[in-house]
């Protein structure tokens, strides 16, 4: 495919018309096939970013572009005072795979959280004698919102947007004791993520969401799961919960739920759904496209397994970064859950390594100045994650 101008004119063109608000990597994608992507200029890349693990099926997977084809030549959008087919389709398949019992669509994670976020307020305003405050943990990532930045327990997100929305405590992640600590009779709700991906994949001990769990339930608050980065087969079950025994109250869904068009959810157990028609609402959230590529992508995600696939292929990308690991003296660890991994550095060099990546042809992501990230598709095969390795470690080789 050509454009018709170089990367670099494109570049241009993006720091002339476009707000400054995102660190780019010098790279124009303009086609994608699987875990593949070329730019611009033609060169190609592996993807094992995935638009932040939203590719779940790699891209322009046939499941997707036929309906989204499909869709977009029979009906694109209505106001939700009617009903669409694909978004029930869509409802009814997440409610019948999960333990959640009710769903409500929106456009993205952060949209989800928030709607999550209003669900727990009315609760507590309900049953719990006017509860508003949620407890959440240090290094998450919640979304870009106000109320969102508010719940995200990272400083240099928030600082810049002082004063906060009220009505968020912090306590540090795979703490239950910090969370036991923070619980008041304002508190009516505790929000964590499975497994914190934007703080670098920090996984949390094996009984952590259990513990949770039984304090939620003892002190008769809701636990809420956000799974944007972790749900839909990223960890390799259907949802992150599973990987742990524990079901949510709530539990938010956004990223792989679209496989690459925009879309946000959140689900919650019948006991605890408080909102009234009135209370909440979205004009694009639930689109028939949206709805129509999220059905498709989830229809072929359980069909097949991927899930399993991403269990078999865990290990299998860990032992190959630990190979590098034991090569290159500076790489200091690797951990992961299903196909999210991460590799931390002795310093912070994890820009310098993303952009001798680029030059390698393989796209990666830098969650800390110390840190990067893999976020392939889920249905990567073990000759691309060698592939890969052996681009991540000509990269390496260069510091």
């Amino acid at each position: 495919m050509t454009t018709g101008k170089s990367s670099s004119e494109w570049i241009d063109i993006e720091k002339k018309y476009y707000a400054q608000t995102v660190r780019r990597q010098p790279v124009v994608i303009v086609r994608g096939e699987g875990a593949r992507v070329w730019d611009a200029d033609g060169k190609e890349y592996l993807d094992f970013v995935a638009g932040w693990a939203v590719n779940q099926l790699g891209h322009s997977h046939p499941a997707i572009t036929q309906a989204i084809a499909e869709q977009a030549g029979t009906l694109l959008q209505t106001s939700n005072q009617f009903y669409t087919v694909p978004q029930l389709q869509l409802a009814e398949m997440l409610v019948e795979n999960s333990c959640l019992d009710l769903v409500f669509f929106g456009n993205s994670g952060a949209e989800a959280v928030e709607g999550a976020m209003k669900l727990a307020r009315r609760y507590g305003k309900l049953h719990r004698d006017g509860a508003y405050e949620i407890i959440t943990a240090f290094n998450s990532f919640h979304g870009r919102t106000q109320a969102t930045v508010a719940a995200t327990g990272q400083p240099h997100y928030q600082e810049n947007f002082a004063p906060l929305l009220p009505g968020f405590v912090h306590v540090d992640y795979n703490d239950v004791e910090g969370v036991m600590n923070a619980t008041s009779d304002r508190t009516a709700a505790v929000m964590v993520e499975p497994v914190q991906g934007e703080a670098g994949v920090i996984i949390p001990d094996d009984d952590y969401l259990q513990r949770l769990r039984q304090w939620c339930d003892s002190q008769g608050i809701l636990l809420i799961l956000d799974e944007v980065q972790t749900g839909m087969g990223r960890l390799g079950s259907l949802f992150g919960y599973q990987e742990y025994e524990v079901e949510p109250d709530v539990m938010t869904l956004a990223k792989g739920l679209g496989y690459g068009v925009p879309i946000g959810a959140f689900l919650s157990k019948a006991h605890c759904q408080a909102l009234v028609p009135g209370d909440h609402g979205s004009t694009f959230g639930g689109n028939a496209l949206t709805t129509a590529a999220g059905y498709a992508g989830t229809k072929f995600l359980i069909e097949n397994d991927i899930p399993g696939h991403v269990k078999q292929m865990e290990p299998y990308l860990l032992g190959r970064l630990n190979d590098v690991k034991d090569r290159f003296s500076f790489v200091t660890e690797v951990r992961g859950k299903g196909l999210l991994a991460a590799m931390d550095f002795d310093d912070a060099i994890s820009g310098q390594v993303l952009a001798n990546c680029n030059e390698a042809g393989l796209l990666l992501n830098g969650p800390r100045p110390n840190t990067i990230r893999f976020m392939p598709p889920l249905n990567t095969t073990p000759a691309e994650i060698d592939e890969a390795v052996g681009r991540l470690e000509e990269a390496l080789a260069k510091i």
